[in-house]
């Protein structure tokens, strides 16, 4: 890969982080092959993490943590890095201090913010969530035993925020009312809370219900690309949907996720909702939401594709990611053109988003970059 029109301190920060993905993919492999002597230390360095990842979250099990390292050992490459990184005019030699405080619903998922902290030669300031302590300092540590530089731009913060120049944050609705509050007259992004929904059209393949599976059950619905609830045609058969859901049927052994799903069925029941239930998730109709609890998916009809496309580009500010096939797709992209959210997905895609797929649509390389 030819180096970045940046300078040599960017490219090698560039080039740690790739070394980063090295590991981690090189990690995943040794699963089912032998380490060699090189690879042997960081191999169970990131077994103990990721245990300890485990033990301090448990909705942060072995299968999600796996998926995830994978995820992210396909993006820290240097084609990848590079490629995203093209598309700006980065200088990086004015560099701020700029704060990330980052939510723990799924594992990693402030890293992409941190990357973009460093990546344009600003020092980060890491305000981790209580929920995930372990994972962000684990591919620091990776980057920075290729670049020792990089350390001198990384602080992790316990206590109060201090000698910040802006903020990126990344919370609730009642958090973000707070980040206003407290950094309101910093240059900021504030994230809230979205939701992710999937069009049906009672069309879909077998094979796309089974991959809409994994974006509803994906980090067990945590994630604002977790798919929560569904529009569907006022004349819907529920029973593919179901058939396509039955690979996951294992969560259910999951005590954590049974709980949920235990504890949000008698909610619903002694509340006489109408429930359509597979013994391992429930859906309701919904009309006033598209947020859902663990285990559950809320779902409203609608009568024409074109009501789906109007609602959902008046509503765009509480979206994360749409999943839809073609002419459904093709209609929601020429709808939200020009909203910097949501993105429309394919089925199986929303959670492996692209380095440019920024969350909420807001591009944070250029705020950064802004910053300068």
């Amino acid at each position: 890969m030819n180096s970045l029109a940046i300078n040599s301190t960017l490219n090698n920060r560039l080039h740690a982080f790739a070394k980063a993905g090295t590991l981690l993919a090189n990690y995943l492999e040794s699963k089912n092959e032998v380490a060699t002597n090189s690879t042997l230390n960081w191999n169970e360095r990131i077994a103990e993490e990721l245990q300890k990842a485990e033990q301090s979250n448990s909705w942060f099990t072995e299968d999600n943590l796996h998926y995830c390292i994978q995820q992210w050992s396909l993006l820290l490459t240097e084609d990848a890095l590079g490629n995203w990184l093209s598309a700006y005019n980065i200088e990086g030699d004015k560099p701020k201090n700029v704060a990330v405080i980052a939510a723990g619903n799924v594992p990693l998922v402030g890293l992409h913010d941190i990357l973009c902290v460093l990546l344009t030669g600003n020092n980060v300031l890491i305000k981790a969530s209580s929920n995930d302590t372990v994972l962000v300092k684990l591919v620091m540590d990776m980057a920075t035993s290729h670049d020792p530089e990089l350390e001198n731009s990384i602080e992790y913060v316990e206590g109060k925020l201090e000698g910040f120049d802006a903020v990126i944050a990344t919370g609730s609705n009642n958090t973000a009312r707070y980040f206003e509050y407290y950094f309101g007259k910093k240059p900021n992004i504030i994230r809230k809370n979205r939701n992710s929904v999937a069009v049906l059209t009672g069309n879909e393949t077998p094979e796309e219900l089974e991959a809409l599976s994994e974006d509803v059950f994906r980090y067990f619905g945590l994630g604002c690309r977790s798919v929560s609830h569904l529009k569907v045609p006022k004349d819907y058969n529920f029973d593919a949907f179901f058939n396509g859901m039955y690979k996951q049927r294992e969560l259910i052994n999951f005590v954590k996720y049974a709980n949920n799903y235990d504890y949000n069925k008698a909610v619903y029941l002694m509340s006489r909702f109408s429930l359509l239930d597979n013994e391992f998730l429930i859906i309701k109709e919904e009309t006033s939401s598209y947020s859902s609890p663990i285990a559950s998916l809320g779902y409203s009809f609608y009568d024409h594709l074109d009501d789906v496309v109007v609602e959902l580009k008046s509503n765009a500010e509480k979206l994360q990611c749409v999943v839809a096939a073609a002419p459904a797709s093709e209609n929601l992209l020429k709808a939200f053109q020009g909203l910097p959210a949501p993105d429309v997905c394919g089925f199986g895609t929303t959670q492996f988003p692209a380095l440019s797929d920024y969350a909420d649509g807001v591009d944070t390389v250029e705020f950064l970059l802004t910053l300068s």
